[in-house]
């Protein structure tokens, strides 16, 4: 695995598919648009290829993204879990409590007339970033094998709690504060049956890519040869999927351009909120440096995937809930690179555990994830 030198910029950190991971985005929406314009009848094409309120084309996409993803989880080193119970407890009430009510709380105060926004953001909100946060957390220099730890456990707990807290964020709890919840009726079993096909598949699919990869050929040439071989494809599925969506939404974004703006807002509120809040838990129990960002990180950061995913096979590719999950990575990425250089600034700027004299924290950089 590639190693890069403490003064490396982030810019040379990153792939070059990942440094303008925002440009593609921009240009796969405006791809869409286009597509949109020019083939007026694509929404009644697609629909002809569709099962439930899929489409297969989408959902083809949305499963090649996933896949990559998944594969990279390092599931072997679940176990090793119990050896750092404190960060393992902050990050899942951060991640599973924090996380979720801070963007409930953030889509209602922002998005007031808005329900379908507001539940495709609530959506984003429910689990953190499987994929992006190993870019993120290499680019700041966290804990390498905490994050994938953290990654792996979150990726399972996505499977078994998801759907349940998409039914209690998007059903029960409106009621209980006495909030309007037209808008809001989803069963669990609707949230269920598309985490399961459009997280269990590739999962699945991640986990025996993986077993098998390691065991016939070992791990240099799992994660060095045949990950950055497949890595790509995820990116493509995004972009597709992304194309493919705003084909669909056109008309409404167009019609409405502020629209995603308004989208933008809550999102960038509580990247901020989440990676200031972790931050500070982090300092304040005592860790260091690379355990603080770990935790920073995979807090601030979503699985936009997963939330694109059960936005459009719940609510369909024309609705304003899949129209807040595109949204979401097109913020993040830009949002997440800025706060790698906070995270950075913040190292040289304060004191941490095992520091040595030269401010450094010796060992742990040498644990880089190299996207």
């Amino acid at each position: 695995m590639a190693r890069h030198s403490p003064d490396s910029s982030i810019g040379e950190r990153l792939s070059r598919l990942d440094r303008f991971l925002p440009l593609w985005i921009g240009l796969a929406m405006a791809s869409g648009l286009g597509l949109g314009a020019l083939v007026p009848g694509l929404d009644a094409d697609l629909s002809k290829l569709q099962v439930g309120t899929v489409s297969v084309p989408i959902a083809i996409g949305l499963l090649v993204m996933m896949y990559p993803v998944l594969a990279r989880v390092r599931y072997e080193e679940l176990g090793h879990l119990r050896g750092r119970g404190r960060l393992f407890a902050a990050s899942l009430v951060l991640n599973w409590v924090v996380g979720p009510l801070v963007m409930f709380a953030l889509a209602w105060l922002l998005l007031p007339d808005q329900p379908a926004y507001r539940t495709g953001l609530t959506i984003v909100g429910l689990a953190p970033c499987i994929a992006m946060v190993l870019i993120w957390s290499g680019l700041a220099r966290a804990d390498a094998e905490a994050t994938a730890l953290l990654v792996a456990f979150n990726s399972l707990i996505q499977v078994a709690a998801y759907s349940v807290l998409g039914w209690f964020y998007l059903s029960v709890l409106p009621g209980w504060l006495g909030l309007e919840t037209q808008g809001f009726h989803v069963s669990v079993w609707e949230v269920a049956r598309t985490v399961l096909i459009f997280l269990g598949i590739p999962l699945v699919a991640g986990y025996v890519t993986r077993r098998v990869g390691l065991r016939l050929r070992g791990r240099a040439w799992y994660e060095e040869r045949f990950l950055p071989r497949i890595g790509p494809l995820a990116l493509y599925g995004l972009l597709c999927t992304i194309v493919l969506l705003f084909a669909i939404q056109g008309d409404a974004i167009t019609g409405q351009p502020l629209d995603v703006v308004q989208i933008a807002a809550p999102l960038l509120v509580f990247f901020a909120v989440m990676f200031g809040v972790s931050f500070l838990t982090g300092k304040l129990l005592g860790f260091d440096y690379p355990g603080t960002a770990t935790l920073a990180f995979t807090a601030a950061s979503n699985n936009f995937e997963l939330a694109i995913a059960v936005c459009v096979g719940v609510f369909g590719a024309a609705s304003g809930e899949a129209l807040a999950g595109v949204v979401g990575p097109l913020i993040e990425v830009p949002v997440l690179v800025g706060l790698v250089y906070v995270a950075l600034w913040l190292r040289r700027k304060l004191r941490w555990p095992g520091e040595a004299p030269s401010g450094r924290i010796g060992a742990t950089t040498s644990q880089e994830v190299a996207p």
